[in-house]
């Protein structure tokens, strides 16, 4: 929703000011087919160059954080803390009992209460391994830390490089605004001959094009770059709360107290309070009792 509003500010803010100031939209619409053809079409194909099939279909789809917002909302981290209570508690209570959970989770009655995070692969996946890391009765905890802050870091990079490709788009886009004006400039030189009002009308087509670059570059596709950007490190929290909980409880930490380390970890607009997570806590000890 914020997307939305901020483009439509971005449009009628440039262009309404253009027009109160007594501009003519004219020469702009007459030339801006051509010039987005030579500016868009080339920023596209410099996109195509430098990504692989994989990049750009993953960056294709990370379009839609700008206006969706971080995947992860605040009653999501609660059932994270929740699910986490129930497999750590399962854990200390039974170990033979939550390999079942851990090695097929798709048909785990405990991953079952919470489907967003079921369809999850990566948190699934981080959780699984690493409870699986424990059962195998690791000495140093301190080794399991660093494996999973390095798999981490792996899984924020790939994560970013959308957000990396776009900037590398902006960054490019208002030079290649300078590649359009200067065939506009060619262009005119060749009219050379012609009276002063039409040179005047090549020479402001050809200045779309340096408009046009910078407009896109700083406008549109650098603010989508950013969004992309704090949305995938924001996301990027629930992620590093599994491997705070799951770390305390490598090292023995009572059940309630890992789980208090992860509400404690929680981002500050997500995290819930103390008691709304001790309620929960309770519903879910009643509902598997």
């Amino acid at each position: 929703m914020f997307g939305i509003i901020g483009i439509v500010l971005i449009f009628g803010m440039v262009f309404g000011g253009y027009l109160l100031a007594g501009g003519k939209m004219g020469i702009i619409l007459k030339a801006l087919p051509f010039e987005f053809m030579m500016i868009g079409g080339a920023a596209v194909g410099a996109f195509i160059i430098s990504n692989d099939l994989g990049s750009i279909k993953h960056s294709l789809s990370d379009l839609g954080k700008v206006f969706k917002g971080p995947k992860w909302k605040s009653p999501d981290y609660r059932d994270l803390l929740c699910l986490l209570f129930e497999l750590i508690r399962l854990a200390r209570q039974n170990p033979v009992d939550l390999e079942e959970h851990i090695d097929t989770p798709d048909s785990s009655d405990i991953f079952a209460k919470y489907p967003k995070i079921l369809k999850d692969k990566e948190a699934i996946a981080l959780i699984c391994d690493t409870l699986r890391s424990a059962s195998m009765n690791y000495n140093d905890p301190h080794q399991v830390e660093e494996v999973l802050e390095k798999r981490m870091e792996a899984s924020l990079h790939k994560a970013m490089h959308s957000s990396h490709a776009f900037q590398t788009m902006a960054d490019g886009l208002p030079a290649l605004g300078i590649v359009a004006a200067v065939l506009g400039v060619i262009k005119t030189m060749a009219s050379i001959d012609q009276p002063p009002e039409v040179l005047g009308r090549l020479i402001g087509g050809a200045l779309v094009g340096t408009f046009l670059g910078v407009f896109l570059a700083y406008g549109l596709v650098g603010p989508f770059a950013g969004r992309i950007k704090n949305v995938t490190e924001e996301d990027d929290h629930f992620y590093q709360l599994i491997r705070e909980v799951l770390v305390a409880n490598l090292h023995n930490h009572a059940t309630n107290i890992c789980i208090e380390v992860g509400r404690q970890n929680t981002p500050s607009q997500h995290r819930p309070s103390f008691s709304d997570l001790e309620d929960a806590l309770k519903s879910t000890k009643q509902n598997a009792a």
